[in-house]
C-alpha cells in the first residue's frame, strides 16, 4: 500500500471530506495538522507550493487538496496510485 499523507486543519471541511474519502477507501494515512504544529505549514508550502489545507501527497507526489483527490478518484486513477508502492 502506498505512503500517504494529509495536511489538514481542525475546523476545515475540505479536510474532513478528503479524510472520509481516504477512509472509505479503507487508506491509512498520516494526517499532519498543521493548526497544532505551524511550522508544519512551512514545510507544506515547500512541498506542495500551496497554502491552503488540505493537502495530499501519496508516495511524497503532491496531489493537491480536495477537489484534485476527487477528480483523480472519478478518473480512477485514486486506486491506482494507492495501490502502486
Amino acid at each position: 500500500m502506498s505512503k500517504v499523507i494529509i495536511y489538514s486543519s481542525a475546523h476545515c471541511p475540505y479536510c474532513t471530506m478528503a479524510k472520509q474519502l481516504l477512509d472509505q477507501k479503507g487508506v491509512s494515512y498520516d494526517e499532519i495538522r498543521v493548526d497544532q504544529h505551524p511550522e508544519k505549514r512551512q514545510e507544506m508550502m515547500q512541498k506542495s507550493q500551496q497554502r491552503t489545507v488540505p493537502q495530499i501527497f501519496i508516495n511524497g507526489k503532491s496531489l493537491g487538496g480536495y477537489t484534485d483527490l476527487v477528480d483523480i478518484d472519478r478518473s480512477g486513477q485514486l486506486d491506482v496510485l494507492l495501490t502502486n508502492n
